[in-house]
């Protein structure tokens, strides 16, 4: 009898679920969207209960296009779209507000107030003091339902999506997260690899409201399906930009990949020791496996695949994300016009929360195809961005980059990418590598995939995007992008 690795992959926007053989190759996909709410400018909730009713629609969905029963189901892996806070009752299992969304900016202030300890949690977590992480969202929530005397007397309990998956399939008998998703809270120490009483004390979060933490490749628990008499082990768990790199095989130090979803998310393996960096980048923790600890330095930005939805939902510029492609290559240019998507601020190596998007160089001869271009273009100018701070900080000269996410559908995003950035850009043969990692991660625990050396060995290239631009142009137009940056930040 077959078996397969259920990976269940919950993104910003959607969920899905995919069935990956023994060869890492995925065999049947169910996926469902799932809306963004928006209750003011800047602030980006999710109802937890529909995020987790799209988890068991695709489950269900895609055993039944499998044709599979859940005994031939020899693990379940999990990534998810990290940092999205939710904060449900231990009595009754139900959030008690929306999940406050990654993008969201509605913990502000209570950032700002702590503006002054900034180094103090870089040097703790790796990251930055930001509403980017989890733990202003946990306090913003604790002071808004004024809950506190319930989170300290142990009603509550706090947990990243991954969390909230894994305690909704245990049926509630099981509360864990993994340390990729705990590296990303704010509360953890990636160096003593755990919840750290003195950051709990600074956001005065009570440590009862949290997760165990485990490494990626654990027996969480094991998931009970509607009307399935047999229970799968979740054996895998990973944040979504962690588990791209895992699935990407950027197993070796110096190794880079970026993902291009909602955002755009730049990893590249720094191996088994952490550097803090001095230009604005995350350290973060790449993964756990076989008792080692892997990191990596992050880059990271807001809005990527974001601004080609923006296209079509608000703008109504385009009908189909795939249309972007096709209007962007009906002009010979973008005739000077820059596009800077900083809708709900800019990632690295700015860090700036209040900027806003905004768009230069229109002309009465620019047309929609122009702003279109320049849209797909600005994606790889903050790549580009990216990968100029992580040389700064990691001192390694990048010779490709192993790209990902469905923006990289896009060949003329990626031509200008490979352009823009004058190294080769590399596609692998199956594009949704966060699942394929999370797959990993359950395989390798159950021994269905059997070494990070097979794993490597199938990784295949399908496509390579080469440089045609020459240096004098690239030049050109970087100086032109980071005006138009430095002009809207000054606009704030």
């Amino acid at each position: 009898m077959e078996k397969f690795v259920l990976s269940i992959d919950q993104g910003t926007t959607s969920t899905r679920a995919i069935l990956f053989d023994k060869h890492g190759m995925p065999r049947f996909v169910a996926q469902r969207e799932v809306e963004l709410i928006y209750p003011q400018s800047g602030w980006v909730e999710e109802d937890a209960l529909e995020v987790y009713s799209s988890v068991l629609d695709v489950i269900n969905e895609v055993l039944i296009k499998a044709n599979v029963t859940p005994d031939m189901i020899d693990s379940i892996g999990i990534t998810n779209q990290r940092e999205t806070t939710v904060v449900w009752s231990k009595s009754t299992g139900l959030p008690v507000c929306n999940a406050i969304v990654w993008q969201s900016r509605q913990s502000q202030a209570i950032c700002d107030a702590l503006k002054n300890k900034e180094e103090f949690i870089h040097q703790k977590t790796g990251l930055i003091i930001n509403p980017y992480f989890s733990a202003s969202k946990v306090r913003f929530i604790l002071d808004k339902y004024n809950l506190q005397k319930d989170a300290e007397a142990g009603e509550l309990m706090f947990g990243t999506i991954d969390s909230w998956i894994i305690y909704k399939l245990t049926q509630g008998k099981v509360h864990a997260t993994d340390i990729t998703n705990a590296s990303r809270t704010l509360l953890f120490n990636i160096f003593e690899q755990k919840w750290d009483d003195d950051l709990l004390k600074l956001f005065n979060i009570p440590k009862c409201m949290l997760p165990s933490v485990h490494e990626c490749s654990y027996h969480y628990g094991d998931a009970t399906l509607m009307f399935a008499s047999t229970a799968i082990p979740i054996m895998g768990v990973a944040g979504d930009q962690q588990a791209s790199l895992f699935g990407q095989a950027c197993f070796n130090k110096g190794e880079v990949k970026n993902t291009y979803g909602t955002g755009c998310f730049m990893l590249m393996n720094i191996g088994e020791t952490p550097v803090l960096s001095k230009n604005g980048l995350l350290t973060t923790i790449a993964w756990s496996y076989d008792n080692k600890v892997t990191y990596a330095l992050e880059g990271s930005v807001f809005i990527a695949g974001a601004s080609i939805q923006w296209l079509r939902d608000q703008m109504k510029l385009i009908n189909k994300a795939s249309d972007s492609e096709i209007s962007a290559q009906k002009v010979n240019d973008s005739d000077g016009v820059y596009v800077v998507p900083a809708f709900v601020g800019l990632g690295t190596p700015y860090w700036d929360d209040n900027a806003r998007g905004a768009v230069f160089g229109l002309t009465r001869a620019t047309n929609k195809y122009h702003f279109i271009r320049a849209t797909l273009e600005a994606i790889a100018y903050q790549s580009m961005d990216l990968i100029q701070t992580i040389k700064k900080d990691a001192r390694i000269n990048i010779e490709s980059l192993s790209v990902d996410g469905g923006a990289t559908a896009n060949n003329y995003l990626m031509q200008f990418q490979s352009n823009i950035l004058e190294i080769p850009i590399n596609l692998p043969k199956y594009l949704e590598t966060t699942a394929l990692g999370a797959a990993y991660f359950a395989g390798l625990g159950t021994g269905f995939y059997e070494s990070l050396e097979d794993i490597k060995k199938a990784h295949c290239i399908d496509k390579t995007f080469r440089p045609s631009m020459s240096s004098s142009e690239v030049k050109e137009r970087y100086r032109k992008w980071k005006l138009a940056v430095k002009a809207t930040r000054i606009f704030e």
